[in-house]
């Protein structure tokens, strides 16, 4: 397959929509020879930061000399971006290549009478093979939906991170903290340690869990801590303690209070597999926290006006979001462009977000799961509100009543700041 065909041959999968179970991807792996296990792995999940944290971990390894690859999801703007090796995105050939080669072992499972693979069931397939036919030494996975039956949950790590655990996907990993966290905990494997930021009734779980399978547990503010320490050169200075393992003082290039935490978790995961490898060093540590970039997570483009591109798509991200906002433009009115997902919480966002006296411009992102403009706007109460036709029309009408002096945030999903992105880096 062209590239262009492989686009049309995942849009085909999309309709199939999310399937959790193990059963496809593992006879899939199991045909192609299992790649996943030609490499060593560090899996990553929780409710938000695992982006950030999967960015960090992998640049911190790579700045160690080690060959390694990176998974993530959803991309922004392209598929390439989901798989990385040594932050270079994957080709468009080699994607051609590696889903064609995934799909012929797709076909064959079809003739012994599978269901049909999921759209990110192949992706995650074809990552595995991409990383192993390059010969990587490490990749750091990113969950794509909960863990405990998610697509990457085939792999068994050198160490499995959570970052933290609120309600999310109350669909999918049930209602309580107590459901969400069994999905979360599902990627603890037996004997291998825990790195995680999680508290109250979730790290009971992730223990109790890490308990059974003999794994062991690094909490935050048990067995690591991370301190903001103030700003310098346009970056957070941070400081992590992680107990025997040592600590570091670093400036962090991701901005935001959420990221100290992320960054902590990272570096505590990092020098634990330090202490058996000798290549990961603090000095390739602080140079990967420096130079580390995640787009559209806190994501501030000087100009008239400012703004700011945040994936923020959960209440509790939100929340975070707006305590950035507060911290670093203090005493400012938000011009917001926002757009939810109708399966998300759509008024828990809006309630930690918009306060009555700023003004949003509601948009839809590019899914078939958006909330039209209208039905956001209906549930938000603010000095003004207003729906606009387009993405586009959106984030110029919210510069507009910005002004050259104000502060536009884009935020509410993952599948608006892609769109939002090449909208604002084009002009």
């Amino acid at each position: 397959m062209t590239y262009e065909e492989t686009l049309a041959y995942l849009e085909n999968l999309s309709k199939f929509g999310i399937n959790l179970g193990m059963d496809r991807i593992e006879r899939l792996l199991e045909l192609m020879q299992q790649p996943q296990r030609r490499f060593k792995t560090i899996h990553v999940t929780g409710t938000n930061g695992k982006g950030s944290t999967t960015a960090m971990l992998a640049a911190m390894l790579s700045a160690s000399g080690i060959k390694t690859g990176m998974y993530t999801s959803p991309h922004l703007t392209d598929y390439p971006e989901r798989m990385k090796i040594n932050g270079q995105e994957i080709t468009r050939e080699a994607f051609a290549q590696a889903l064609t080669y995934t799909s012929t072992f797709v076909e064959q499972m079809l003739t012994e009478g599978f269901e049909q693979p999921t759209e990110f069931e192949v992706l995650t397939a074809a990552a595995f093979y991409y990383f192993a036919a390059a010969g990587v030494e490490y990749a750091v996975i990113e969950v794509g939906l909960g863990g405990l039956l998610d697509s990457t949950n085939v792999i068994i790590p050198e160490i499995s991170v959570i970052t933290n655990v609120t309600l999310e996907h109350t669909d999918r990993c049930g209602s309580t903290i107590a459901d969400v966290a069994r999905h979360k905990a599902g990627i603890i494997k037996d004997g291998v340690p825990v790195v995680t930021a999680a508290k109250g009734e979730a790290l009971a779980f992730i223990k109790q869990t890490a308990a059974e399978k003999g794994a062991k547990v690094y909490v935050k503010d048990e067995h690591f801590t991370g301190e903001f320490k103030g700003l310098a050169n346009g970056r957070q200075l941070v400081a992590i303690e992680a107990g025997k393992f040592g600590k570091i003082e670093a400036e962090l290039n991701l901005i935001g209070c959420h990221q100290v935490e992320n960054s902590a978790v990272a570096v505590t995961t990092a020098l634990i597999l330090g202490a058996n490898d000798t290549r990961i060093t603090p000095q390739a540590v602080k140079a990967a926290l420096a130079a580390v970039l995640w787009p559209g997570r806190f994501e501030i483009v000087p100009g008239t006006p400012v703004l700011i591109i945040d994936g923020a798509h959960n209440p509790d991200g939100a929340r975070v979001l707006r305590q950035n906002l507060d911290q670093v433009f203090p005493g400012k009115d938000i011009t917001f462009a926002l757009g939810i997902l109708r399966d998300k919480d759509v008024s828990g966002i809006i309630c930690e977000l918009i306060r009555p006296t700023d003004t949003v411009v509601t948009v839809q992102p590019l899914s078939y799961r958006a909330a039209t403009p209208e039905e956001i706007a209906r549930e938000i109460e603010a000095r003004h509100v207003e729906a606009a036709a387009t993405i586009e029309s959106g984030i110029d009408r919210a510069k507009e009543l910005a002004g050259a002096e104000g502060i536009v945030c884009v935020a509410g999903s993952l599948y608006l700041i892609g769109e939002a992105r090449q909208i604002i880096f084009k002009k």
